[in-house]
């Protein structure tokens, strides 16, 4: 059975103090709590404190981007050698605001994950449609070219480090939700590729995530769909009490 993942996603938000505040309160909700992987996306400049704080919890840190290089003149961007060095495995690659606003492509993504995966890092690939893609019902197409470009050349072996997140672009930070059976719908799709692209093993293990407007309110009904391994949580992962009531669903 695929363990949850019930990840957050701090996007530019957060000052240090307000960081570590944060992690010094999810640690105490999330003592002994182990029916979920906890993971948090936050900005590389809160990472290595942030890590001082979650040590020895079962809350796991998470860049929000990887470069393709590991080092080199790339101004700005993270090199997955000094993740590695602070004790960060894991990282978001392809995420909707990146695709959207900083011009990032299948290819460049696809160069990112290869990166990260050859530094032993583990890839949380972020996909989905814009409003006028599902409008004009392009959602399986869109979704099946992100995938297939974006694990270009990943072998079944390097697939044990890599999770998916459908996120309809239509759904982040707007409010709206796709129901639980939209949502089952593409993840669904996604397994699918997935099983096209390598096997059916590869394909039963892989995490598929849903994000978009995940709350409170909804995350029930996501997660008893078969094929919704976890949440990608934007806005609501902000406050830490929010948050434990998504990562602690069943209760």
């Amino acid at each position: 059975m695929r363990k949850k993942i019930i990840a957050a996603n701090f996007k530019m938000n957060k000052t240090l103090n307000e960081a570590l505040e944060y992690f010094e309160r999810l640690k105490k909700l999330t003592k002994d709590f182990d029916q979920a992987e906890i993971i948090v996306a936050v900005p590389d400049l809160l990472l290595k404190s942030s890590l001082e704080v979650v040590k020895g919890s079962n809350i796991k840190l998470s860049a929000q981007n990887v470069h393709w290089e590991d080092k080199g003149a790339f101004t700005a961007e993270t090199s997955p050698l000094t993740l590695k060095d602070l004790g960060i495995d894991h990282t978001l690659i392809g995420h909707s605001e990146r695709r959207k606003m900083f011009c990032e492509t299948d290819e460049t993504v696809n160069k990112r994950l290869k990166n990260a995966i050859k530094n032993d890092l583990n890839v949380i690939l972020c996909i989905g449609e814009t409003l006028k893609e599902r409008e004009d019902d392009k959602t399986f197409d869109v979704v099946k070219r992100q995938i297939t470009e974006g694990l270009k050349d990943i072998n079944k072996e390097q697939m044990k480090n890599v999770s998916i997140a459908y996120e309809p672009v239509w759904a982040i930070g707007t409010g709206r939700s796709a129901t639980a059976i939209q949502a089952e719908e593409v993840h669904g799709e996604i397994r699918k590729i997935i099983k096209e692209l390598y096997d059916d093993k590869v394909s039963e293990n892989l995490r598929i995530l849903y994000g978009g407007s995940v709350k409170p309110g909804n995350i029930k009904e996501l997660m008893v769909m078969e094929n919704i391994d976890g949440a990608l949580v934007g806005g609501a992962s902000l406050d830490a009490d929010t948050f434990i009531k998504i990562v602690k669903y069943k209760d």
